[in-house]
């Protein structure tokens, strides 16, 4: 089947689950509806996953793990970064078709997708292609009779739950470590989006990993994730998504088997602007920051503090940024700005609008529904915006901006920590001093210097406080899927 939108057409491929390197039906035969969100029209059905499927996949996951006949078992690391390789080539081949899969099913600008993701999503995978035999321990002094060393051994079988604003990003971001390390996935793409990780599935058979290794179970959280994390035979889940869910997963791995957990969860990140700035990147960086992915991004800078010296101007500068935007068809190169994923977000944003004008915020630009058909928004700017506001509080995950003045350093830096996040934060000054003070005092696991949404391979991505638990990316991200052996020997 397929699909066009301007003339563009997008092939639609598996749309079943993928278990122990087969193409199945969901055991139950239940399908769900994947939307576009720029037309609110059906794309295809996807078969859906349950308890059962679940099960059948944390079993091949497991036999592909410990059976000592089982290809992955017996591979050598530097055999598994070939074969990560492998898939980063395939996944560069098919890049475009993927950018565009991707815009049809998240709502994305289709040139974002191509110029954004997609160059991550080969970063991250060729990285941890090259990290796959270099995962090593330490030798340990000890007393002279003795000699220690430490093992990094994979922790097995591991379950992943990506959510909708980056499917193609996260999945890597999942997949490539756990992979380099030697463990077994089974991941559950989010219902929103699940059509480009049955395509890397595809992709997966392709180049060649075997039978078991990675198995994608498209469904929905209450059902096919809640399956997963609480299955006995999991031994870890990683997650990204809300900070509520978050806390039903942590509870579900702790009452099951215990299994290893990395959140990486909601935000509300501040970015603090200083009257010393340069005002043109200033004021581009915190649109962007806000704006960037339709406003769905768990570190979009949504407290954005400006000082009393240059509020004025920033307001006027960033509302006339904001009237600039360019919302609607995704695969229209001239867009800046696709719907929201879905209507229950579009329904949410516009909620949060509703209970910003309530509040007393001013309403300086958009607030309405962009067309009759699709679940687009206007960019949002709320201007005389204080800390004790709904949208000052709560993460929005939308293209509604907030803007809040303060006066000092000190001020901003107890502002900024108090609230239940910390994901991110950024700094706009020319000041190194003010540029080192925010970034060792708001406590934040990623701090930004004159950029915003900077991602590299190398460098890692979590968060404090209730943003999450872990890390992803870099070094770090690999001590995730590892487990920690110590060995000693009389001598």
């Amino acid at each position: 089947m397929a699909t066009a939108i301007n003339e563009l057409p997008v092939a639609i491929g598996q749309t079943k689950l993928l278990i122990n390197n087969r193409w199945v039906n969901s055991r139950s035969g239940k399908t769900f509806s994947t939307i576009n969100p720029a037309t609110g029209e059906e794309i295809c059905q996807v078969a859906a996953a349950e308890d059962e499927d679940v099960n059948d996949a944390v079993k091949a996951a497991r036999a592909a793990f410990e059976s000592k006949h089982s290809p992955w078992r017996k591979m050598s690391a530097a055999e598994r970064g070939k074969l990560i390789h492998r898939l980063a080539d395939l996944i560069e081949k098919n890049a475009d078709e993927l950018a565009r899969l991707e815009s049809l099913d998240n709502g994305k600008p289709y040139h974002v997708a191509k110029t954004a993701d997609l160059p991550l999503v080969l970063a991250s995978i060729r990285y941890y292609a090259g990290w796959a035999d270099k995962v090593q321990g330490k030798t340990i002094p000890v007393a002279n009779e003795y000699f220690s060393y430490t093992r990094h051994e994979p922790v097995g079988v591991v379950g992943q739950i990506i959510p909708w604003n980056f499917p193609l990003v996260m999945l890597a971001w999942k997949l490539a470590p756990a992979l380099a390390t030697g463990n077994t996935i089974v991941m559950k793409p989010a219902e929103q989006t699940p059509l480009t990780a049955l395509r890397v599935g595809e992709l997966i058979l392709e180049a060649g990993f075997p039978e078991g290794v990675v198995n994608l179970l498209p469904g929905y959280g209450p059902t096919a994730g809640a399956a997963i994390v609480r299955h006995m035979d999991v031994d870890k889940v990683a997650f990204t998504g809300s900070t509520e869910v978050g806390h039903l997963i942590m509870e579900g791995a702790a009452k099951s088997n215990l299994k290893r957990v990395t959140l990486e969860l909601g935000g509300k990140s501040p970015n603090i602007v200083f009257a010393d700035a340069n005002m043109d990147q200033a004021i581009e960086g915190a649109h962007f920051a806000l704006f960037f992915n339709q406003g769905q991004c768990c570190c979009a800078g949504s407290r954005l503090y400006v000082e009393a010296k240059c509020y004025d101007e920033f307001v006027e500068k960033s509302v006339a940024r904001a009237k600039q935007r360019t919302v609607g068809d995704p695969f229209d190169p001239k867009t800046e700005q696709g719907p929201q994923v879905d209507e229950t977000q579009f329904d949410k944003v516009m909620g949060y609008i509703e209970a910003g004008k309530k509040d007393g915020a001013a309403l300086l630009q958009g607030g309405k529904r962009v067309g009759n058909k699709g679940y687009f928004i206007e960019p949002t700017v709320f201007a005389d915006v204080r800390d004790d506001m709904k949208i000052a509080e709560e993460e929005i995950f939308g293209p509604v901006m907030s803007i809040i003045k303060f006066n000092d350093i000190e001020e901003v830096i107890e502002r900024s920590n108090r609230t239940s996040y910390g994901l991110a934060a950024a700094v706009w000054t020319r000041d190194i001093g003010k540029a080192h003070a925010i970034a060792n005092n708001v406590r934040a696991g990623t701090v930004w210097i004159n950029c915003y949404d900077v991602f590299e391979p190398g460098a890692p991505f979590g968060g404090f406080k209730q943003s999450g638990i872990g890390r992803e990316l870099g070094e770090y991200g690999l001590q995730q899927y590892t487990e920690i052996k110590t060995v000693t020997i009389k001598l």
